[in-house]
């Protein structure tokens, strides 16, 4: 007997050929039949009519930050209700585990770091989770069981310089008996089914304490020990960041990518390629470093959105404006100081000037103040301003720009909400990610899902870059956008069995109506512990989402039930090399 049958769908099955229409049969969790459409007359404990609707493989989302929220949220949301079944966590060198039992000290220190560099709330970090692991091990055993998705995790190296150096993790080096310890670690990591190795060395990165963290210390005769020892496990790869992720790779970055994807003969992939034509000289030179490290041996994967991801800006809290040259200082200062600084023209003056300078670099592009959206607003002086233009409003008022914004986040006591107006959403920068999504070391993915919550939403880019190829852009057509989001990443993490709807494959599996597939604006909720916020987004055309056989998402509300599985490596994961 099935579990269940699926009737006359239309299969777009991931591996980019033709879609058909079938009847699918699911029992113990496995895709048990794909038959003719009337053919598959096995009896089922329960059925569904899926005609005129297009059944896929279950979405992988390769770069996640779901490490904690999965505690006190097992279904991921909102990523498993836009169709994700299996997602990616444990990245950019920042994980929950392993923790030294010796330094109990370590976890409030973990907590404060994710707060700050992840855009996590601390309420929620201390509430929502257990804290109650030491091993990397004992962290994926305290998940198990308990989660809606299907979740394999990298092992950070932030948290392994600290749990070997304590605090000298920032700032020194280990000695030999130290680095002979960090890769016991970190192979003990490996046989508890860590995915393999996160780390970064991007200067945005910084502790709670503000200062660089732990992995940014680290040293290439380090890095590449390391990644020697990623290439002891099956199933492994690596992930990493550095500072020019953000724009371009020095030539250094781009030797040291090659050189780590080559000692580990894995895969190394990085977030995130951003696309824009008024810079055309940036993918080039961002995938030199996937055309050097084939020279070596090794494979180097950039990770692209293909979808516009807004990051919300806030005078406020802190956001990527206090990384403009100068700006952190002034947005540090208690408010009302704060404020009084910002109302002087003369140190508005200096602010713009610094941020449309060189040592900007990438974040030139925040200093368009008259392209910000005014978001939520919470004084009656700015009732009526959401939503509006700030050019519109200082040109009614007779400001500049960023005088105007200043006025308008004074009256809320910078609580106010800004939405920067993307600059890349012109059909020459669609036309360069078009073609940038064909080549062979590119890959979808990126939205750091489960991170700077109240910030951005990127965890919707599935369903609206396939409502995009269906009835927008239709940059890809539905196939390939599939199999974009289904198999490549699934292939690239070597996902056993996953990624294709295929017989005898796992039945993680979406239902979609290609009428109306698409995510709704997101909106900001207080539903975190602590009544903590964080952005969401509804998915649209999404009928039923299986994870290991089992309905999990319907008509996009959870169903209660949690049958996702703790990927591990080697056991979950099979070896992908880099040829």
């Amino acid at each position: 007997m099935l579990d269940h049958l699926i009737t006359g769908a239309t299969v777009v099955d991931g591996t980019g050929a033709p879609s058909y229409r079938a009847d699918i049969g699911i029992r113990g969790g496995r895709i048990a039949r794909i038959a003719e459409p009337g053919t598959l007359r096995e009896e089922a404990r329960s059925s569904q009519d899926a005609a005129g609707l297009v059944l896929a493989p279950g979405f992988v989302d390769p770069h996640t930050h779901y490490d904690a929220q999965l505690f006190w949220d097992p279904y991921a949301t909102p990523s498993m209700n836009h169709g994700v079944t299996t997602v990616a966590g444990g990245n950019c060198g920042f994980t929950l585990a392993p923790l030294n039992p010796e330094r109990p000290q370590d976890a409030d220190y973990t907590r404060r770091m994710m707060s700050k560099v992840e855009g996590m709330s601390l309420v929620a970090l201390e509430e929502g989770a257990p804290w109650n692991w030491h091993s990397f091990g004992d962290y994926l055993d305290a998940l198990e069981g308990r989660i809606a998705v299907n979740a394999g995790f990298m092992v950070g190296h932030c948290a392994l310089r600290r749990y070997v150096m304590g605090q000298d993790a920032i700032g020194g080096q280990p000695d030999a008996a130290q680095l002979e310890q960090l890769l016991r670690l970190f192979h003990e990591a490996m046989e508890a089914g860590a995915w393999g190795l996160s780390t970064t060395q991007s200067s945005t990165h910084s502790d709670g304490d503000g200062n660089p963290v732990a992995s940014r210390h680290a040293g290439p005769d380090e890095l590449l020990a390391l990644s020697r020892a990623v290439s002891e496990h099956e199933g492994t790869q690596i992930e990493a960041i550095v500072a020019g992720c953000l724009d371009q790779f020095s030539d250094d970055e781009i030797d040291l990518f090659a050189r780590m994807s080559a000692a580990a003969g894995r895969p190394l992939n990085w977030n995130v390629l951003t696309i824009d034509a008024a810079v055309p000289e940036r993918v080039p030179r961002q995938l030199a470093a996937s055309e050097q490290a084939r020279k070596e041996g090794g494979r180097v994967v950039a990770l692209t959105m293909p979808i516009l991801t807004p990051m919300n800006m806030s005078l406020g809290t802190f956001c990527a404006l206090n990384l403009l040259p100068g700006w952190g200082d002034i947005l540090a200062l208690p408010v009302p100081e704060r404020i009084a600084r910002l109302r002087d023209a003369g140190v508005r003056a200096e602010m713009l000037r610094r941020a449309d300078s060189k040592e900007a670099g990438v974040f030139r592009r925040l200093a368009r103040f008259d392209r910000y959206v005014i978001g939520d607003t919470y004084s009656a002086a700015n009732e009526g301003l959401s939503g509006r233009v700030v050019a519109d409003i200082a040109a009614e008022r007779g400001q500049d720009p960023f005088g105007c914004l200043v006025d308008i986040c004074a009256n809320d006591e910078l609580r106010t909400v800004l939405w920067p107006m993307p600059t890349d959403n012109d059909p020459a920068s669609w036309e360069l990610r078009r073609q940038t999504w064909e080549h062979e070391d590119v890959m979808l993915g990126g939205s750091d899902a489960g991170a700077h919550l109240d910030r951005m939403c990127g965890a919707p880019y599935t369903t609206r870059f396939l409502g995009d190829c269906l009835r927008g852009r239709k940059l890809a057509g539905l196939e390939r956008a599939v199999q974009m989001l289904t198999d490549e990443p699934a292939r690239l993490l070597g996902l056993r069995e996953r990624g294709q709807v295929r017989e005898g494959w796992h039945a993680d599996l979406v239902l979609f109506d290609p009428e109306r597939i698409d995510a709704g604006q997101a909106r900001l909720v207080h539903d975190l512990p602590g009544e903590s916020p964080r952005l969401d987004s509804a998915a649209v055309g999404i009928v039923g989402v299986w994870v290991n056989g089992v309905e999990t998402i319907r008509d996009d509300r959870v169903t209660g039930s949690v049958p996702g599985k703790v990927l591990r490596s080697g056991r979950d994961t099979e070896t992908v090399g880099t040829r």
